[in-house]
């Protein structure tokens, strides 16, 4: 049972969310929306989680899923781009472990976040695609030329966990509600702006792309991350959530596939401007 709730914990903390049923409903959220990504995501989190205890990391860390939740987002990009077969489980196993060990080290340095996801999956990916020859899923095309506010925020609380479900994001939203209410209102002001900036920055022919809330889920976790009681907070928010809607944009005009770079890089931006010590010694 207790493993259990450090997985539970481990998939919550993907949103910063130390819960064991924030975590439950994160997971329900996922397999609301694919059974097989549900699955994809358990199994990163046991494995990421299983290669901590086997390491012997620390404990306290580990009990609080800080191990999890880089392999639930790993596991889950695996299965996302590429078709399941035994190749791409190997890899999966594989990305999992890897970020866990990248978790580790820059645990030391700065606050990882997400990226340790973001390495060890982009070294998965672009090994399949590029010395493998894997071919990447064919994804359905985007609908809609009307910006639609509500699915635009609803679905970039999906698509933190790569989930482009309207219902699956209100289950999240639900979920980190259930554990802290201003990040829970920071976290919806974050899918509306981020939304909404993207669609003012985007050509129109691109409104489909911020209805599936691809626009929005970096800012989110920008807006988590960052929270806190006083006005300062909202401002440095504000501006977290722009810088990473517009690196967003930016990454995505090199090709470069972008998972939560941008949330990662521009949380770290904002740290350093607010002259925090974030690199440790």
């Amino acid at each position: 049972m207790k493993f259990v709730q450090i997985i539970l914990r481990g998939i919550g903390q993907v949103m910063f969310q130390n819960n064991v049923y924030s975590g439950a409903l994160f997971l329900v959220g996922i397999f609301y929306n694919s059974y097989l990504l549900g699955l994809a995501a358990l199994l990163g989190t046991i494995i990421s989680t299983g290669t901590a205890q086997l390491l012997k990391f620390q404990k306290e860390d580990i009990q609080n899923g800080l191990y999890g939740f880089n392999g639930t987002l790993t596991g889950i990009a695996v299965l996302c781009f590429f078709e399941v077969n035994l190749g791409t489980v190997i890899a999966l196993i594989l990305g999992s472990v890897l970020s866990t060990l990248i978790m580790r080290f820059l645990k030391e340095i700065v606050p990882p976040f997400t990226a340790p996801f973001v390495v060890a999956t982009w070294i998965v990916i672009y090994s399949l695609l590029y010395i493998f020859n894997f071919s990447v899923l064919t994804s359905k095309g985007a609908s809609g030329n009307t910006f639609d506010l509500i699915s635009a925020s609803s679905n970039s609380f999906g698509q933190v966990m790569f989930q482009e479900n309207v219902i699956t994001g209100l289950i999240f939203i639900l979920a980190i509600l259930l554990n802290n209410k201003l990040m829970a209102i920071y976290a919806v002001y974050a899918a509306v702006l981020g939304s909404f900036a993207g669609w003012i920055l985007l050509e129109i022919e691109s409104v489909a792309v911020v209805n599936s809330g691809l626009m929005g889920y970096n800012a989110i976790l920008c807006a988590i991350a960052l929270t806190g009681k006083r006005w300062t907070d909202f401002l440095w928010i504000t501006i977290a959530i722009l810088l990473s809607t517009v690196i967003n944009i930016g990454m995505g005009m090199t090709g470069i596939i972008t998972l939560t770079a941008p949330f990662v890089l521009a949380t770290w931006l904002i740290l350093i401007v607010k002259n925090q010590q974030i690199f440790r010694h």
